[in-house]
């Protein structure tokens, strides 16, 4: 396979900034298109026709954008959509995959909370992952939390925010040695869950993602490091919009 210096990226809004941010320390010379999918966001309540018809067009732009590879960094779109996007183009295609497996294999018998979209938690392949990690014990308890995702797109990172929202939707008398954050925008909210769930593991999918990725590519990649952004496949290129996604990144290298 010819090494890509063109990668894409692409999510529902902002989450996937944070498979990005672990991926610019992995493969520093890779020129990135990130196709943030703004018009339509939230993915986690929409039905899988509509998802697969947004992530085939994010990928189509991508391709026509120079994308040699793509990393479709949002859970819920993977859950639906990562066959036919595979079947429909001939370049290398990552998905994500929540956590799930490392969760079992690390904390085998204990409990396990599993927070995603609406739509990943009804998925097939999400409970296909559950009873292929989990085949003894305990299974998972499973949570959909679509106001992370509005909270992460307003840029409502305040532990007060997150912390009264939770609450309202999860039992916090429950004891869990993990927590599975099954949505890339839930990463930006690692140091609540860290607050909220004392001693338990938080863990995600993104290292897996970009693990796979290079695993893929390779990590030395001869581009020269640009970073253009779409929005629903318009190229972002006035001042605050492009200070925005500045802010995403910069929140993910503090956390």
């Amino acid at each position: 396979m010819k090494q890509p210096k063109t990668i894409g990226f692409l999510d529902s809004g902002i989450g996937g900034l944070t498979v990005l941010s672990e991926a610019l320390h992995r493969i520093p010379g890779a020129d990135i298109l990130f196709y943030a999918d703004t018009d339509h966001v939230p993915y986690g309540t929409k039905t899988r026709e509509e998802i697969v018809g947004f992530a085939v067009d994010a990928v189509e732009t991508l391709c026509e954008r120079g994308a040699e590879a793509v990393v479709v960094a949002c859970n819920t779109a993977t859950s639906m959509a990562i066959r036919q996007l595979r079947e429909r183009f001939p370049i290398p295609i990552v998905g994500m995959e929540p956590a799930v497996k490392p969760a079992a294999l690390i904390h085998p018998g204990e409990r396990v909370l599993v927070c995603a979209t609406p739509v990943t938690i009804r998925g097939e392949k999400l409970h296909t992952l559950i009873d292929r990690s989990f085949r003894e014990g305990v299974r998972p308890t499973l949570a959909a939390l679509p106001g992370l995702v509005t909270l992460a797109e307003e840029e409502r990172f305040d532990f007060d925010s997150v912390r009264d929202y939770l609450r309202s939707v999860l039992d916090f008398g429950e004891h869990y040695a993990a927590v599975v954050l099954g949505c890339t925008h839930f990463t930006y909210f690692r140091d609540s869950f860290r607050s909220l769930f004392p001693g338990a593991d938080i863990l995600d999918g993104n290292a897996g993602t970009v693990n796979r990725l290079v695993d893929l590519i390779g990590g030395e990649i001869p581009g020269k490091g640009t970073i253009t952004f779409l929005e629903s496949g318009r190229l972002v290129a006035e001042p605050e919009p492009l200070a925005r996604f500045g802010r995403y990144l910069e929140r993910m290298r503090n956390l």
